[in-house]
């Protein structure tokens, strides 16, 4: 496993890879930040990574298309397919992701692993929100969320 980091216009991003994909990305001042003990820094394996990230906050760039390697179940990895899903600039709701994945009463669950989805922005977890038009939890604070959804042009109910 390798780390590297990135500083983005919204904070520093921490990215973790294997040899497979990108298996992590957060924002290091969220709720939850990736702890690198047991990682070797390697700039070299995230060229491509940061330079798509550097296009996305330039707003060149609207799709990530990278290798990603997140560890989860298949429910959450379904999730997490969903959501790639999601175009910038737009949003959805929990029950919407349900709907997508033909499961429409696991609306809760849908949440849960919306909430452990370990590769933020790429996978766009933050295109969630609440059935209201309102923003709901984002492990990187809720203004950091709304930072994110305005720099797509998303809209949705402060």
């Amino acid at each position: 496993m390798y780390y590297s980091t990135y500083q983005s216009p919204l904070g520093e991003i921490a990215l973790t890879a294997n040899d497979h994909g990108l298996s992590a990305l957060a924002f290091q001042t969220g709720k939850s930040p990736i702890s690198f003990a047991g990682l070797s820094q390697d700039n070299s394996k995230f060229t491509e990574v940061i330079e798509q990230l550097s296009e996305y906050f330039s707003g060149t760039r609207k799709h990530f298309d990278i290798p990603l390697a997140p560890t989860g179940t298949a429910f959450q990895k379904k999730v997490w397919q969903a959501l790639t899903e999601i175009p910038c600039g737009e949003t959805k709701s929990y029950g919407w992701i349900a709907k997508s994945i033909n499961n429409e009463k696991a609306v809760r669950a849908v949440g849960t692993a919306n909430g452990a989805n370990p590769i933020a922005l790429i996978v766009p977890c933050h295109r969630v929100i609440g059935s209201n038009g309102k923003l709901t939890g984002y492990a990187g604070g809720l203004a950091l969320k709304a930072k994110l959804l305005m720099h797509e042009g998303a809209q949705f109910k402060p």
